[in-house]
This record gives C-alpha cells, sequence and structure tokens, in this order.
C-alpha cells in the first residue's frame, strides 16, 4: 500500500464527518478548514490567499468546476512527501473529526478500550481493511488483528465464538466497517476478564509493531540491553527498538531521549559473540562503518533480538519498507488464491449439476409428454369452471359495491342535513353576538357619558374651592385692615364710626357670601356622588353584558340544547335594563 493510499483512507472518514446529509456533498467552508488543516499536519507550504481563492463561494476556482478528489489530488497529495511530516499527527486529525460524530463507547465508562486505544484501532484497522470504499475489514483480517491482540497478552483467541459472532452480525462489502469492529472490541466478549491496562499495552505493542513498523522491542524493565560505547567503551543499559530501516537506542522505555540509532541496509550482518568483559548473552551488528556490540539478560532474548535484525536486514535486501505490508500483501493474495480456487470448484460442482438437472429435465420431459392429453383436458375443464367462477365473483362484488354506493349516499344526505343544520344554529348565534355587541356598546357610551358628567362636576368644585379661597383671603386682609384702622382710629373713634360701620356691613356681606359658597359646595359634593353612583352602576351593567358576551361566545357542539332566545334568553335581563336607566334617571 503506497503512502497516498493510505493517506486517503484516513481522509475519507474526515470527509464522511463532514458530510452530514450523507449526500456526498460538504460545504466550501468546511472543505477550506479540512484543506488547511492538512496542509498544516502534511508540512505543505501553501497560500492562505490562494487557499481562499480556492474555496471562495461562487462558482469559479477548482472545487466548484472539478469537486474536491482533483483538487485534494493536484493540491495536497501530490505534494506529499513521505518522511516530511509525522504520520501519527495526521491520523489524529482524522480520527477527531469522525470519532465526534462515529465513535460512540460507553458512557457509563465500562468500554473495554479507552479513546487513545481506539484511535490505534482505527489505525490497524485502516492500515488492514481492504483497498475500496467504504472500509471493511474482511473477516480473516479481523482474526488476525484480534489474535495477534491477544497474543500479545498471552491469551488465546476463541475463534469459534469469533465465526459465531461474524455470522450473527450484519456485513456489508463482505466485512466489517471500524465502527462495527469497536463496537464488537468494546463489548467485552473476546476479552473477558482482562484489565483495561493489559489491554491497552497490548493495543500499544501491536500498534508499534503493525503501523509504526517496529519488528522488536523491549517488553520490561529486565529486557534492556548493554551496549558498548564507541569512545569510551563502557557499558550504558539501553531501550533498543528495531524497524525496518533503523534500530533506535533509548535513555528508558519512555522514549523520551533518544541516544543514537543504528541504520541497518542490506550490507549489514548480526553476529553472536563469546562471553567477555563480565558481559555475555553478547552479540554484534556490523555495519559499514562502525560495528555495535551489544548484551542481552539470557540467550532467549539474544535469539529473538538477532532473528530480528536478520529479518530487517533481509528486507532492506529485498527492497521492502514494511513487513506486515509485505505480510498483508501475501494474505490478500492468499485469499485471492482460496477464493480462485472455491469459485472453480463452485463452478465445477455447478456444472455437475447442470449435467444432472439436464438429465432429469429430459426424463421429466417424457413423463410430461405422456400426461400432457390428460392434463390438457384436466386444464381445460379448471379454466372454464374458474371463468364461471370469476364471473359469479365478479356479479356479486358488483351487487356489493352497488349496495355500499347506496349506503354512502344515504349518509352523505344525513351529513348534509346534520351540517345544514349547524349551519343555521351558527347564523342565529351571529345575530345573537350582533344584538349583544350594540348592547354592550350602548352600556359603554353610557358609562362615558357618566364620567363626563363626573369630570365636569369635579371642575365646578375645584372652582366653587377657588372662589372660597378667595373670599377667605379677602376676609383676612379685611379683618387686619379693621385691626390696623382700629389701632390708628383710636384717638379719631367719634370721627370715623361712620366709617366702621360700613366695614362692618361689608364683612356681613362677606361672611353671606362665605356662607353661600359653603352651601354651594356641599350641593356640588352631592352631585359628585350621585355621579359616582352613576358610574359604579354602569360599570356593573358593563360587567353583567361582558359575562352574557363569553356566555354566548360559548361554540355550539352537534346536538347541544340551545337557548330559548325569545322566551329566556334576554327576559331575565330587563329589570336590570331598567334599573340602569331609573340610575341614569
Amino acid at each position: 500500500m503506497d503512502l497516498r493510499a493510505e493517506l486517503l483512507k484516513s481522509i475519507w472518514y474526515a470527509f464522511t464527518a463532514l458530510d452530514v446529509e450523507k449526500s456526498g456533498k460538504v460545504s466550501k467552508s468546511q472543505l477550506k478548514v479540512l484543506s488547511h488543516n492538512l496542509y498544516t499536519v502534511l508540512c505543505i507550504p501553501h497560500d492562505p490567499v490562494a487557499l481562499e481563492e480556492h474555496f471562495r463561494d461562487d462558482d469559479d476556482g477548482p472545487v466548484s468546476s472539478q469537486g474536491y478528489m482533483p483538487y485534494l489530488n493536484k493540491y495536497i497529495l501530490d505534494k506529499v512527501e513521505e518522511g516530511a511530516f509525522v504520520k501519527e499527527n495526521f491520523d489524529e486529525l482524522c480520527w477527531t473529526l469522525t470519532a465526534k460524530k462515529n465513535y460512540k463507547p460507553d458512557r457509563n465508562g465500562n468500554s473495554v478500550v479507552s479513546h487513545q486505544d481506539a484511535f490505534k484501532l482505527w489505525c490497524l484497522f485502516n492500515f488492514l481493511s481492504e483497498d475500496k470504499y467504504p472500509l471493511v475489514m474482511v473477516p480473516d483480517e479481523v482474526e488476525y488483528l484480534l489474535k495477534k491482540i491477544c497474543t500479545a497478552m498471552n491469551v488465546e483467541l476463541n475463534s469459534c465464538e469469533l465465526d459465531d459472532y461474524l455470522s450473527q452480525e450484519p456485513q456489508g462489502q463482505g466485512g466489517l466497517t471500524v465502527w462495527q469492529f469497536l463496537d464488537m472490541v468494546n463489548s467485552g466478549r473476546f476479552l473477558r476478564g482482562i484489565e483495561q491496562e493489559a489491554v491497552s499495552m497490548a493495543v500499544e505493542e501491536v500498534y508499534q509493531e503493525v503501523i509504526e513498523d517496529v519488528l522488536k522491542q523491549a517488553r520490561s524493565s529486565r529486557g534492556y540491553l548493554w551496549k558498548k560505547g564507541q569512545l569510551r567503551r563502557n557499558w550504558s543499559e539501553r531501550w533498543f527498538t528495531l524497524k525496518p530501516s533503523v534500530l533506535s537506542y533509548y535513555m528508558s522505555e519512555e522514549r523520551k531521549e533518544k541516544k543514537g540509532s543504528i541504520v541497518l541496509d542490506k550490507h549489514c550482518c548480526v553476529e553472536v559473540l563469546p562471553d567477555r568483559d563480565g558481559k555475555r548473552c553478547m552479540f554484534c551488528v556490523k555495519t559499514s562503518s562502525r560495528t555495535y556490540e551489544m548484551s542481552a539478560s539470557d540467550t532467549r532474548q539474544r535469539q529473538e533480538w538477532t532473528l530480528a535484525i536478520q529479518t530487517a536486514i533481509r528486507l532492506q535486501a529485498e527492497g521492502k519498507k514494511s513487513l506486515h505490508k509485505d505480510l498483508k500483501q501475501k494474505r490478500r493474495e492468499q485469499r485471492e488464491q482460496r477464493e480462485q480456487r472455491k469459485a472453480a470448484k463452485e463452478e465445477e460442482t455447478q456444472r455437475l449439476k447442470q449435467l444432472q438437472e439436464e438429465k432429469e429435465r429430459k426424463l421429466q420431459e417424457l413423463e410430461l409428454l405422456k400426461e400432457a392429453q390428460r392434463q390438457a383436458e384436466i386444464l381445460l375443464q379448471e379454466e372454464e369452471q374458474r371463468r364461471r367462477q370469476q364471473h359469479e365473483e365478479m356479479q356479486r362484488t358488483l351487487e356489493i359495491q352497488l349496495q355500499e354506493a347506496e349506503q354512502a349516499r344515504a349518509s352523505m344526505q344525513a351529513e348534509m342535513v346534520l351540517k345544514e343544520a349547524e349551519a343555521e344554529r351558527q347564523r342565529k348565534r351571529i345575530l345573537e353576538l350582533e344584538e349583544m355587541q350594540e348592547r354592550l356598546q350602548e352600556a359603554l357610551q353610557q358609562e362615558v357619558k357618566a364620567r363626563q358628567d363626573e369630570e365636569s362636576v369635579r371642575y365646578a368644585q375645584a372652582r366653587l374651592l377657588a372662589e372660597e379661597e378667595e373670599k377667605l383671603k379677602q376676609l383676612m386682609k379685611l379683618k387686619e385692615e379693621q385691626e390696623e384702622y382700629i389701632i390708628k382710629t383710636q384717638l379719631e373713634k367719634q370721627v370715623l364710626k361712620q366709617e366702621m360701620e360700613n366695614k362692618n356691613k361689608c364683612l356681613e356681606e362677606a361672611q353671606k357670601q362665605l356662607e353661600e359658597v359653603r352651601v354651594n359646595r356641599q350641593r356640588v359634593d352631592q352631585d359628585v356622588m350621585v355621579a359616582q353612583r352613576k358610574l359604579r352602576q354602569a360599570s356593573t351593567n358593563v360587567k353583567h353584558w361582558n359575562v352574557q358576551m363569553n356566555r354566548l361566545m360559548h361554540p355550539i357542539e352537534p346536538g347541544d340544547k340551545r337557548m330559548n332566545v325569545s322566551g329566556g334568553g334576554f327576559a331575565g335581563y330587563q329589570p336590570l335594563l331598567s334599573q340602569r336607566d331609573s340610575s341614569f334617571r
């Protein structure tokens, strides 16, 4: 599988995740964001202005005229350089887009694998899936992957149970989708009693072996290899990881601090060395420029490492970049050969079956010829009887349809009569509502008039109060003047006696006017009380008519008893009307 095909598989998941309506179409804005992220993770130089032009919201540009796939091939995949980007970052981008929509782990936290392990299983699925869309993994590859995971945990896979599960699970395109595969793993059916940490370690080991092409690495702290230095010639414990083209070594198994690497090619070789310098189980890797000496913890570990390094050298000599890609291709070829043999066997079986059927058919034809005449007569009699039965059944059917039509016609006529009666009742109700509305308007007009009368009375009362205040002011002024005159005219009492009498007369007249103003005020107060009483009566009448209006607005149901308008509809309201008229009078 070349790099383009690997990238296309992951991009296909990202594209289908954006295709919410499953119509094969995605908006340009989403494709622009996807393309920008692909440029970033694939480390492809690009011009943001050109990107905006390509995905402009119009009918111009390469995306509008040719579609996204030609654009993806021309501007992205054709510019990808192997080794220039981190494949895991690219896969994480596509996994993040598709997992949000499609991956649904157990909400109670009972999933067998974590989210990170699900991502690695997704990568393994893409690697082992068939090169056709939609992507599926055939049952043989499913069994192969599960066996590798179980082997990493020293557990044996129950193949019979797997076959039963695959036979019950609906398979599209001849295999499982990645979401069916993840659901199967999360169900715990094949990993019962195994802790999540053990499953995670096994998935990590298989992921490194298959995806990262790690042919061999130490599995525990006991598996560290001792390496002899080149300059100081001292021995250091290092964690080794073997890939088809390079043997890397780190300070610890976390692989955070890389100390060096040994590039492998077809000219390299591995040899077993005798024990010396206090080290045992020694071996060395010879390259064209240097010899690397190493020491294993035991003979078995040394044998495993030497075999793994020889395998990597053999792959380099054969020009193969990945062991598992080669194994996958061989398994695919074996499946194709099995399918071809199976198809040939089925074709041979089908041919023999056809010959046997042809022989049986000829024998049956001989028997049929003997009974042809008798069967023809029987068929003629049956045909005649069938025609008579059909004629009778058709006649009975027509009679039943005619009766049903008559019944339907009668029911429709009855329904029309009911509808007409209902319409008549509705018309009468409308007339009653219109009459009630007119009466309510009259009551409202009376209420408005009463309010106007009250306003005029209040205005008159205010005017009288103002006059009364003015008179009081004048009276106080006269009293002040009188006191002044009394003080000033004590010596002129005899002279001004006549003037005092005049002032007293004016004072008496002012007091009389004040009494008249008070009487007028009492009369105005009485008029205000009468106007308020009229207003309350008018408000009562309005509320009464609103209640009657709401009752009449209630819709008439079919079959309800109608209110007798002429006998008891408005007769009960006559006393209220007469009482209202009397209150206004």
